[in-house]
């Protein structure tokens, strides 16, 4: 892709890269035309994408579905309860693809058993925002000052325990690295920043229903607490997405070949709401506080300028239904709903999956229900899983298995 910023020498480095990060937030926010909206911004915006697409064809959610090799997105202490001691997966998901060619997202992420009681995993996010045109204006000429390829990655690592049949915890250090500045600038080391996931899962035992089986999941994460982003000396610091996710699971065994899976998915960012600046008595905009991370996590649940009602209005909502046959074939769709206020990300998504001799494959899709485009409407998402521990890749693992 290109873009023309002209005339460079007219902004100081600050702004250079000011472009940058602000076309990063309204492609993953979704929010253009709400110049005056209290929509809630963050930096690195990328690591609430959704990497897999299992979990994208069931409105992307994850925190209470059956573990996979995903599951260090959405809740690492599911890996103690995966049935197969290790995997590997791998994702590929294009980015504004009816626009451009060359923006993505691409994840790798691995997870072994070491014994039955505990489990590791590790992942790495790489985002890439394509190839930059930047042009100077010299004596009315413009002038080509190179390409830049800005790019955002993570690479985090996490532990899981289980502390009985029934529950585990789990624990998740995430690395976050930002490079959105210019080669040109006088400081062009890329923002950093750490974060922690504070995770919980529960599975029940299988229990009768009707004529049926059944079997219950809970699961929360608390994702990415940590310190604010800061590009520049004297800059304005960015939070970070700090998320909490609180979902529930049915599984529904019909019988030995064929299982149905229900879930449901709330989710709230745990940093500041927008406050209004007031200039000559009107408002001109909204920005965030500035305050610490801690205490913007707290403030957080209460800070809402129109009271409880806001609130409620901040937390988006997930629902996904996944039907596996013969743990051989697996059909998904779900709905996503998000507040007009606060972004109006609502779409519905479809998805499948099958199972080869040596991986599993995963494809989504999305259609969006909202004015505002969504940048991932209309494209489709892979995911390739590969069985490591030998014996065969299960699409759905359960305790009734």
């Amino acid at each position: 892709m290109r873009y023309k910023l002209v005339p460079m020498k007219a902004i100081n480095p600050m702004r250079k890269y000011f472009y940058l990060s602000v076309f990063t937030l309204l492609m993953s926010l979704k929010v253009l035309g709400q110049s005056n909206s209290r929509v809630i911004t963050t930096g690195v915006p990328f690591l609430l994408i959704t990497p897999d697409a299992r979990s994208a064809g069931m409105g992307e959610l994850g925190v209470a579905t059956s573990a996979d090799v995903y599951s260090q997105q959405w809740n690492p202490a599911k890996y103690v309860f995966a049935e197969k001691s290790q995997g590997l997966g791998v994702s590929y998901t294009p980015y504004l693809s009816k626009l451009v060619d060359d923006i993505f997202l691409a994840n790798i992420t691995y997870y072994t058993k070491n014994t039955e009681r505990s489990a590791w995993g590790a992942s790495l996010k790489y985002f890439s925002l394509g190839d930059i045109q930047f042009n100077d204006l010299v004596a009315n000429t413009i002038v080509q000052q190179g390409i830049e390829r800005p790019n955002e990655l993570t690479l985090d690592i996490s532990y899981g325990l289980k502390l009985n049949e029934k529950f585990s915890l789990a624990v998740a250090g995430r690395f976050i690295r930002s490079d959105l500045k210019l080669s040109s600038d006088v400081d062009a080391t890329p923002a950093s920043t750490l974060g922690v996931d504070i995770a919980g899962f529960y599975r029940g035992d299988v229990f009768d229903l009707g004529d049926n089986k059944g079997c219950m999941r809970y699961g929360m994460n608390i994702s990415n607490i940590g310190p604010r982003l800061k590009y520049d000396e004297g800059g304005q610091k960015n939070y970070i997405p700090t998320n909490l996710r609180i979902g529930t699971g049915l599984e529904l065994i019909i019988d030995a070949n064929n299982t149905l899976n229900f879930n449901l998915e709330l989710n709230k960012l745990l940093v500041p709401s927008p406050v209004a600046v007031i200039e000559n008595g009107e408002i001109q905009g909204y920005q965030q506080p500035d305050i610490t991370f801690l205490k913007g996590i707290f403030e957080s649940f209460n800070d809402a300028p129109g009271g409880f009602s806001e609130e409620l209005k901040e937390i988006t909502w997930a629902t996904g239904i996944e039907y596996v046959f013969q743990d051989s074939f697996a059909l998904r769709t779900g709905y996503f709903n998000e507040s007009l206020e606060k972004g109006s990300r609502r779409f519905l998504t479809l998805g499948a999956g099958f199972r080869l001799d040596f991986a599993n494959i995963d494809i989504s899709y999305l259609f969006s229900t909202s004015k505002i485009r969504n940048p991932l409407e209309n494209t489709l998402r892979f995911s390739l899983t590969f069985n490591l521990s030998g014996g065969d890749q299960l699409l759905n693992d359960s305790s009734a298995q």
